[in-house]
C-alpha cells in the first residue's frame, strides 16, 4: 500500500472530550467511497459495541481520527457494527476495505478476534487497535499491517488514588466495569496509591472494590452505588467502566460532597454538567487521541515499519512534563487542594518517571497493602 509523506507528532492531551453524558447519536457521514476519490491515504475508524457519543474509547478516537483527517485533508469516515459481535465487527471491515480505505483505526480489546479474521486476508491494509493486548490476541501472531497500542493503565491510577487520599477522602471506592485486563489495572494501581498516600499521612484508608460486570450503567448499578455513598459513607468512586459512571454519578448527585472519579479521558465537564458543579475530582486519563494523531503522522509520514507487528505499551515519556504523557490525570480540572497541589502532582510524576515510586502491574494477585482496608466484593450483576 502506497504511503505518503507528512507530519509530525502531535501530543495533545485532549480534543475537548467530556465523557458519560447521553445525546443524540451522530449517523455516519454520507460521502463518496475513498475509492471513488482516488485516495491512497484514507482513514476509517470502526466503532467497537459503543458509538461515537459514549464519551470514551468510540468517541475519543473517532475525534482524534477526524481532527487530524481535517486538518490534512485526508478522506475519513466511520462505520458502527449492527451488533456486538466480532462477525459485526469483521463485516464493517470488509465494507470499508470495499470502500477503499487503507488506514483501519479500531477501539477496544472487543477487536482482537477481528484482528485476527482480517489482518492476514487484508495485507495491503494498515489496521491500527488501541487497547488490544497480547493476553486478548491469545496465540495470535500480529502480522507486519497491524500495530496494537497498550498502556499503563496502573500509572493514572494510582495517581488518582494517592490524590484523593491526600485531599482528605479516606472512605472510597472502586466500581469497574468487567473485570478485564485493564480495568483491573486501573483498580489495582488505585488500590496501591491509596495505599502510599495514607501510609505517607498515617491516616487509615478503606476502599471498597467491586465490578458491575457491565459497561454500562442501570438501575440495579446505581442502587449499588447509592448504598455506598448512603449506607457506607463512601466520599469519592472511581467509575472505571465507561458508561457506568452514569450510574456512579446519579448516586453521588444525592448526597452532598460526595465525589466521583472519571477513566479514559477528562470527564469532568460532562459529569459536572449532567450531576453537579465540581463533582469530578479528577480522571485517570489514558492518552487514546495522542496515540491515534501520532499514528496516523507517521503512517502518513512511511515510517509504518518501525510499528508494524507490534504491540506497544505506553506510559510515562516525561517526568517534568505530565500532560505529554500517555497516562496521567488533569492538569486543568482535578480539584487539586493545600493537601495535593499541582506541584505535588508533578513532584508525584517525577518520581514516578525517575523510579523512586513503582507501581506494580501485576493483575494475577490482589496488591500488597499495608496501611489500609480493601473489601473486594466480586461483581455487582
Amino acid at each position: 500500500m502506497k504511503k505518503f509523506l507528512a507530519l509530525i507528532l502531535a501530543l495533545v492531551m485532549s480534543l475537548s472530550l467530556v465523557a458519560c453524558g447521553s445525546k443524540e447519536e451522530e449517523k455516519p457521514a454520507e460521502q463518496q467511497p475513498a475509492e471513488e476519490q482516488g485516495a491512497d491515504f484514507s482513514v476509517a475508524m470502526i466503532t467497537d459495541y459503543g458509538d461515537i457519543t459514549d464519551q470514551s474509547f468510540n468517541q475519543t478516537t473517532y475525534e482524534a481520527c477526524k481532527a487530524y483527517c481535517d486538518e490534512n485533508g485526508v478522506q475519513f469516515n466511520y462505520y458502527k457494527p449492527a451488533g456486538d459481535s466480532t462477525a459485526e465487527r469483521v463485516a464493517m471491515v470488509e465494507k470499508a476495505v470495499d470502500e477503499g480505505y487503507t488506514v483501519i483505526v479500531m477501539p477496544g480489546f472487543a477487536f482482537a478476534e477481528t484482528i485476527a479474521e482480517v489482518a492476514d486476508e487484508y495485507s495491503d491494509i494498515t489496521f491500527v487497535a488501541l487497547d488490544v493486548s497480547e493476553g486478548d490476541l491469545g496465540d495470535y501472531t500480529l502480522p507486519s499491517n497491524v500495530y496494537c497500542a497498550v498502556y499503563q493503565e496502573e500509572l493514572c491510577g494510582y495517581m488518582a488514588g494517592y490524590a484523593a487520599v491526600k485531599l482528605g477522602y479516606t472512605h472510597l471506592g472502586f466500581l469497574g466495569g468487567m473485570a478485564v485486563p485493564a480495568v483491573v489495572r486501573f483498580g489495582y494501581g488505585y488500590v496501591q496509591g491509596v495505599d502510599a498516600a495514607a501510609g505517607e499521612l498515617g491516616v487509615d484508608a478503606t476502599v471498597e472494590y467491586a465490578y458491575g460486570n457491565q459497561f454500562f450503567g442501570d438501575p440495579d448499578i446505581t442502587a449499588y452505588a447509592d448504598n455506598w455513598y448512603q449506607t457506607l459513607g463512601v466520599e469519592v468512586v472511581f467509575a472505571c467502566g465507561g458508561g457506568i459512571c452514569t450510574s456512579v454519578g446519579e448516586a453521588a448527585a444525592k448526597v452532598d460532597g460526595a465525589k466521583v472519579i472519571g477513566v479514559d479521558v477528562d470527564q469532568s465537564a460532562n459529569l459536572d454538567t449532567a450531576y453537579g458543579e465540581g463533582i469530578t475530582l479528577t480522571s485517570a486519563m489514558k492518552g487514546l487521541a495522542p496515540t491515534v494523531q501520532h499514528m496516523l503522522s507517521e503512517i502518513a509520514a512511511g515510517n509504518w515499519d518501525n510499528y508494524g507487528g507490534k504491540v506497544e505499551t505506553l506510559g510515562l515519556v516525561s517526568g517534568e512534563d505530565p500532560e505529554v504523557n500517555y497516562v496521567q490525570i488533569p492538569m486543568d480540572t482535578t480539584l487539586f487542594g493545600d493537601g495535593f497541589s499541582q506541584d505535588d502532582y508533578k513532584a508525584l510524576v517525577k518520581d514516578m518517571f525517575d523510579g523512586k515510586i513503582t507501581v506494580s502491574d501485576d493483575i494475577t494477585a490482589e496488591p500488597a497493602v499495608s496501611n489500609i482496608t480493601v473489601n473486594y466484593l466480586g461483581n455487582v450483576k
